[in-house]
């Protein structure tokens, strides 16, 4: 920064006289019920998902916007972003009557770059992180004369930011043990540090990053900005090379602490904050809840009271299914396992007997996945709902116990985004395969009910379940039936009850399944 830099008098000055609300909402500061009650602590949520472009980012591009001149308007404004800072660039222009020039990362979510559009911004797609954007920013900036409005490394935008602390504090005047807050460049982060710690200095101020996007915390280890080779994309708002050379100063004087967390944490995170506000936050807006459950579970604080920033809620829909899944493994509520057992008929009934008599139950299977390949063993992937932390490691031991050799699965990343999906293929061994899909209930007993009424000269070759939420389970089994049973079999199906399709003749199935 070339002017001399701001003390924390000069930024809560700026702060209280910020000129944020022409295009920012003051933001609800609501109870995470449930969460609290899991935690024993009461978590206090921070509503900037409600904003206007569903995160935090107007407050300080609009504040930075608000105090330039007539004429720099006139010529228009240039800004890198990841999505966010791009949304609030794009909204303050569009009120001010400014042109504005938005260059994003090629890896920007479609519904950032959409949002952006529909604001009137001019969309540039650049590099593949934020840091390659700003490169190229600075670039067109020269080049056509624009002032660049930066997403965090700027008094103004800090200060706007600071607001969000501001209301905080005036929404709760109770206790405040502390303040958890994301961090990506730090614009956040600086501005809530600055107000709490020149208004409430016993207020801890706690900075979040991701354990494979962590600037921040080590540059402060460090002590001087650290640049990373790579960042991790999952949470695209918090995917910062080099952190801010005054958001680092701030930062390193005023945080009190750091957490980080991973990407099962974060998916958990969306999922409890779900459960008690019943929207969807975008990864960087779930890694102050993130925090906080591991903050708890560390340090096994009971009655505190903590207050996590939702900063945005850009959360492209396709990946809702992939934080699902990722949700339960990082709650520990569901655990993965490779699961051997002997190629015989009746091991398969036995195996699942063996899961409905487990200890600390009701364990549900989440997940079957087998297909024969060898003549004396089985192999089969298995997810189970678990109630604790750490009881995978139980369970796998009590399957070897009762003959059922099993390799613990559940924090293998490998296991958890291809393995579990690439379980089967051709097989010589699947003779007089029949293929079906099947709608079970989604109830205690309705796999055995299937497995009891087969006939014992019928074999499984072939199982595929995964539950999906729903009332009923879908079920892919291939079952080796002689010609001869043909009548046997269509019995069998209609004493069963289940709705059922016949895939045998399936090109999908005689492609990659059949020999």
């Amino acid at each position: 920064m070339k002017n001399k830099p701001l003390q924390p008098a000069g930024y809560l000055q700026k702060i209280l006289t910020a000129r944020v609300y022409d295009v920012a909402v003051e933001s609800p500061l609501e109870p995470a019920k449930a969460l609290s009650r899991r935690l024993h602590n009461k978590v206090l949520l921070k509503r900037e998902d409600q904003q206007a472009v569903f995160s935090f980012k107007l407050r300080g591009a609009y504040n930075k916007m608000a105090h330039l001149t007539a004429e720099q308007l006139k010529k228009g404004v240039i800004c890198a972003s990841a999505g966010n800072h791009a949304q609030g660039v794009a909204l303050g222009a569009h009120r001010l009557g400014t042109r504005a020039v938005i260059v994003m990362p090629t890896t920007t979510p479609q519904l950032k770059i959409d949002a952006v559009k529909a604001l009137g911004g001019e969309v540039i797609l650049h590099g593949d992180s934020y840091s390659d954007a700003y490169t190229h920013a600075l670039t067109l900036q020269k080049k056509q004369g624009l002032t660049f409005v930066h997403p965090f490394d700027d008094p103004d935008v800090i200060a706007g930011q600071g607001t969000i602390a501001m209301e905080m504090l005036r929404q709760h005047q109770g206790p405040l043990d502390a303040v958890f807050v994301a961090i990506g460049g730090g614009g956040l982060i600086s501005g809530v540090a600055a107000y709490i710690k020149a208004v409430r200095p016993e207020i801890k101020v706690i900075g979040v990053q991701m354990n494979d996007s962590n600037a921040m915390i080590q540059s402060v280890r460090a002590g001087k900005r650290v640049t990373l080779q790579d960042v991790g994309l999952f949470s695209d708002g918090t995917a910062v090379k080099l952190v801010g050379e005054e958001t680092f100063r701030l930062t390193r004087k005023l945080v009190d602490d750091y957490v980080e967390v991973d990407t099962d944490a974060v998916c958990a995170a969306i999922k409890d904050i779900f459960v008690d506000t019943r929207s969807i936050v975008e990864p960087a807006g779930a890694l102050a809840v993130a925090a906080i459950k591991q903050y708890v579970a560390r340090h096994k604080t009971k009655g505190q009271t903590y207050a996590a920033i939702l900063c945005g809620a850009n959360m492209n829909f396709d990946r809702l299914r992939f934080a699902a899944e990722r949700a339960e493994v990082g709650e520990e509520r569901e655990a993965l396992f490779a699961v051997t057992m002997p190629e015989e008929r009746g091991s398969f009934r036995r195996f699942c007997e063996l899961i409905g008599n487990l200890p600390g139950g009701p364990h549900n299977v989440t997940e079957f996945s087998y297909r024969i390949s060898d003549q004396r063993k089985a192999h089969v992937f298995v997810g189970l709902t678990t109630t604790a932390r750490g009881e995978s490691s139980k369970i796998a031991a009590n399957f070897k116990r009762h003959g059922f050799p099993a390799l613990d699965l559940t924090h293998d990343d490998l296991a958890q985004e291809h393995i579990r999906h690439m379980v089967g293929g051709h097989s010589t061994l699947a003779r007089d395969e029949r293929l079906l899909r099947f709608i079970f209930p989604e109830r205690p007993g309705a796999l055995l009910k299937f497995l009891s009424l087969m006939r014992p000269g019928w074999n499984i070759s072939l199982f595929h379940y995964r539950n999906q939420g729903a009332d009923y389970g879908r079920i892919l089994v291939g079952i080796q039936v002689p010609q001869a049973d043909d009548k046997s079999f269509a019995k069998f199906l209609d004493t069963l009850g289940y709705a059922y399709v016949e895939e045998t003749r399936n090109p999908a199935y005689r492609m990659f399944l059949q020999a």
